[in-house]
């Protein structure tokens, strides 16, 4: 889809106005109906973003003059009620998604104040981050499942032949240290700060890498999932085989909740940038990867302080002198307010009404990709 055939004016002009037709193949009369009484709009609303800087920075839209900043928000919020029917009438069409997708470019343009304040940081931190991995659970999901799956693969070969750890991490002392019965897990008290810096700084490289592969689309991200999944999962079974596992599992308890989780989240926020670019929608690639990054990037945000808490607590209490069991009661407690703030934390009271509503502090649910829409003009050529 053009931005140069957008209409230029932002006042909406009626459906028979030339605008071009959005054809759904399979697709009853309404929702042809409703696209095309609609589609005028939507595009207009998406040249106001444009003209305004809107979706590009998500600043406020400041270089609208008055007028085009009444019809801004106007436009978004029949956006917001376009959205609401869709998802009542027809959830799973493509359309649904172009709206969610629209709404949530549109949304911090109209109503995000200019610069953050340190109350704005604090509330995205405790109740926001929350609300946005209920919202994106299923990118998280995937990422989980491509490192899980090579994880319990790995496992079960190098429990079965111990010479399977060798041929996915080749000449790693890691794996000579086990071998030897050597437990690489005692850090002295005078070197833990430093090794805290260090693995925090570790962390949030494979982190970003997990997040900056989804502009390939997709498929770094994929590599580095499989590719933590395969040597995590040979180590830990190693390490069993060696008589080294509560070792391990009692170092690993009380940071691995969080910096596997934030593995996890980041990986899903890449592979939403890769989903935007392979099925972008009514959207063209390049802006269908503008808006998944204004979510995958607030994700992103908040993992780095959660990767600062893990490696802290890897530097300091994980190699402590505490008990084994006390170390994993710590690890199990950790790991389960860790998800009751993620799961709990933030929630709407429930409203009978108004499945579309946007709230001011944090993004507009955005549905699951769905497939793309063909738009045509009048002339039966593609838009």
């Amino acid at each position: 889809m053009s931005m140069s055939s957008l209409p230029p004016s932002p006042n909406p002009q009626p459906s028979g106005s030339g605008a071009p037709r959005v054809m759904v193949p399979g697709r009853t009369d309404s929702v042809e109906r409703f696209q095309q009484q609609r589609i005028a709009r939507w595009r207009q609303l998406e040249q106001l973003l444009i003209q305004g800087h809107g979706q590009q920075s998500g600043r406020r839209a400041g270089r609208l003059d008055a007028a085009h900043l009444e019809a801004l928000g106007r436009l978004y919020r029949l956006a917001v009620s376009d959205l609401a029917i869709a998802r009542r009438d027809f959830p799973r069409d493509r359309t649904t998604r172009y709206l969610d997708e629209l709404v949530t470019r549109a949304h911090p343009a109209v109503y995000r104040p200019e610069g953050n304040t340190l109350r704005d940081v604090g509330r995205f931190a405790v109740y926001g981050f929350p609300r946005l991995f209920r919202e994106t659970w299923r990118f998280t999901l995937a990422a989980f499942l491509l490192f899980a799956v090579p994880f319990l693969l790995v496992f079960a070969l190098t429990l079965i032949d111990p010479a399977a750890a060798r041929m996915v991490l080749p000449g790693s002392p890691v794996v000579e240290g086990i071998e030897q019965g050597q437990s690489w897990l005692e850090i002295e008290r005078r070197e833990r700060p430093l090794m805290a810096s260090f693995i925090a700084t570790n962390n949030i490289q494979v982190t970003f890498l997990a997040f900056a592969g989804g502009v390939a689309f997709g498929l770094g991200t994929v590599w580095v999932m499989i590719n933590n999944g395969l040597q995590i999962g040979a180590i830990a079974a190693l390490a069993s085989v060696n008589g080294l596992g509560s070792d391990l599992l009692a170092f690993v308890s009380p940071h691995g909740g969080i910096e596997l989780s934030v593995i996890f989240i980041a990986g899903g926020a890449g592979l939403r940038l890769g989903w935007a670019l392979l099925r972008p929608g009514l959207l063209p690639r390049m802006q269908a990867l503008a808006a998944a990054g204004q979510v995958a990037i607030r994700l992103m945000a908040g993992c780095v302080p959660l990767l600062l808490i893990a490696g802290t607590i890897e530097g300091f209490l994980s190699p402590s002198g505490l008990p084994e069991y006390v170390r994993m009661l710590i690890g199990l407690g950790i790991l389960v307010l860790f998800y009751a703030w993620l799961l709990l934390v933030g929630r709407e009271p429930a409203q009978g009404a108004a499945p579309a509503t946007v709230h001011a502090n944090s993004a507009p649910t955005v549905q699951r990709p769905r497939p793309r829409l063909r738009l045509r003009n009048g002339r039966g050529q593609t838009a």
